[in-house]
């Protein structure tokens, strides 16, 4: 299993729009990767737009961690 990358920049778009339904495939994807022993990268794209790791999730506790915290700033329909 290759590793997977969230973009942290698309995250805060989804938040923003209240995109439930993406954030959960994105995070299904990620926990899939998990499972199967791959690395979830956070990536931010720098001034020159290439992408930047910030963190590194290796555990499913890790990915429930940052997961809750997205789910946090998404507002309830």
């Amino acid at each position: 299993m290759h590793d997977f990358t969230i973009d942290v920049g698309r995250v805060e778009e989804l938040q923003m729009i209240n995109d439930v339904g993406e954030l959960d495939k994105m995070f299904q994807k990620a926990k899939t990767a998990i499972v199967c022993g791959a690395i979830v990268h956070l990536t931010r794209k720098n001034k020159g737009a290439n992408p930047v790791a910030f963190e590194h999730l290796t555990t499913l506790a890790d990915l429930n961690l940052y997961k809750d915290t997205v789910y946090k700033y998404v507002k309830n329909q």
